[in-house]
């Protein structure tokens, strides 16, 4: 019940910040107070605006904004959000864009659970939706889901993956970005093993955490700092009384937003004082630089506690993908058994969350994989935002993973007379040759 509390307060917490933003923006703007010249009510009005604005989005889902794009045929296309496919913690979604022929590239974003909304990816889909069919795992709030759903952990979401593939079909390509990378390749091994007519064509895994000592960074030292106990000690928390989820055991989002915002403490501090002076100077816009980053940044979403215990348990401390022991649903998976889905690797030399080497560790896992099906890129200078969604993302990585799933798209699977999903003959072709930024 003190974990409930706690939870309680953190939200009491964040209630206050807002309604204090909210009374001091609107105390500075009362026109008794604007009679007073002086530069401080201009500050605190500024002030106020920045802090209700923050604070409130740390409670709201963000909406994709993604409501049409010109299409080859010069004509504006409106696009709508549908759900293929629903269960209790996920959604797979999709981008469909009406009066458009189905694009012959099928794409399934596997979209992170570690503290944001699947919209986090939003300039990514952006990119991509012009030349594919755009798929998304879209990854429920913990704090909304009834404790009669039960739990979810790795396992389970490894699972969700199998049954979002599987609803896909084999024509299909996974792009998994950050905290999934792992569990999307356990997910294709599962394939192989159980369901081989049912993998998907290629699998681009991008700044995931396969081997988390290949190259330590602060998460990875943190996670082997902690005890189990003291994780489960001090982050988890019941989900309090305001919410559906009353009572599940979550890691919750303010929490985790407040981990995020520590590691780069500095950085955050001078981006919201140069905010507020913008504000008080006029030269602030509802949709400017900071609005756009931070309304995505700070709207957090709470994991599920045994999702969140699990994978630093079992990805981080214990290593399960890296050493190809991990275990799905009482099954083995063993990720040398892929050997017909082509996968490529994306990297950033700044990345200080999943560092250089981490993600590249895929490929040595995939020892029944031919050599021509592997690839990976390194992208100089790019942090861990900018590979999938940077300037780095669109101007080089984007090129090149177009380049690699229409290098392993093959000839389409056709069902047999007999109802069995048979395999054409497949492409086997290499995913470009190497380059400065790119080996294969």
């Amino acid at each position: 019940m003190k974990y409930m509390a706690t939870y309680d307060l953190m939200e009491t917490m964040r209630n206050t910040n807002q309604w204090l933003g909210a009374t001091a923006k609107t105390m500075a703007s009362y026109p008794a107070v604007a009679m007073v010249p002086h530069p401080a009510i201009k500050w605190l009005e500024a002030w106020g605006e920045v802090t209700e604005r923050s604070f409130e989005r740390m409670v709201a889902k963000p909406d994709w904004g993604i409501h049409s794009f010109t299409c080859e045929d010069g004509k504006d296309h409106l696009v709508t959000v549908e759900t293929e496919l629903e269960q209790p913690f996920g959604d797979l979604i999709h981008f469909k864009v009406l009066g458009r022929d189905p694009k012959p590239r099928r794409v399934l974003l596997v979209a992170p659970m570690s503290g944001h909304y699947a919209t986090l990816l939003r300039s990514t889909v952006t990119s991509l939706l012009p030349d594919c069919e755009i798929y998304v795992t879209d990854w429920h709030n913990a704090r909304d889901i009834p404790v009669s759903e039960g739990k979810f952990d790795i396992e389970d979401y490894t699972l969700y993956l199998v049954d979002f593939l599987r609803h896909l079909g084999p024509d299909t390509h996974v792009i998994a970005v950050c905290q999934p990378a792992p569990l999307t390749l356990a997910a294709t091994a599962y394939l192989a093993q159980e369901d081989p007519t049912a993998q998907p064509r290629s699998l681009t895994l991008i700044g995931g955490p396969i081997d988390p000592d290949a190259t330590p960074t602060d998460v990875t030292d943190f996670g082997r700092r902690v005890t189990m106990g003291q994780l489960e000690g001090t982050m988890i928390q019941r989900v309090g009384y305001k919410y559906k989820g009353v009572g599940r055991l979550v890691y919750p989002g303010l929490l985790q937003l407040a981990s995020f915002i520590s590691m780069n403490a500095e950085t955050h501090s001078t981006a919201f004082t140069d905010q507020i002076l913008r504000v008080a100077r006029g030269e602030a816009a509802d949709h400017d630089k900071h609005n756009r980053f931070y309304d995505e940044y700070l709207a957090v979403m709470d994991m599920p506690a045994e999702f969140y215990l699990s994978t630093v348990e079992r990805i981080f401390k214990g290593r399960e993908i890296a050493e190809n022991r991990f275990v799905v649903d009482g099954v083995p998976v063993d990720i040398g058994a892929i050997t017909s889905v082509a996968v490529k690797t994306v990297e950033g030399s700044k990345d200080d969350i999943s560092a250089p080497g981490q993600c590249v560790a895929a490929l040595d896992l995939c020892t029944g994989l031919p050599a021509e099906k592997k690839a990976s890129h390194l992208e100089e200078g790019a942090g861990h935002y900018g590979i999938f969604a940077g300037r780095s993302w669109r101007n080089n990585i984007r090129p090149l993973v177009l380049e690699f799933i229409d290098a392993n798209a093959g000839a389409p699977r056709v069902i047999s007379e007999t109802g069995q999903k048979a395999d054409s003959k497949a492409a086997n072709k290499p995913a470009g040759k190497p380059t400065k930024k790119s080996a294969a």
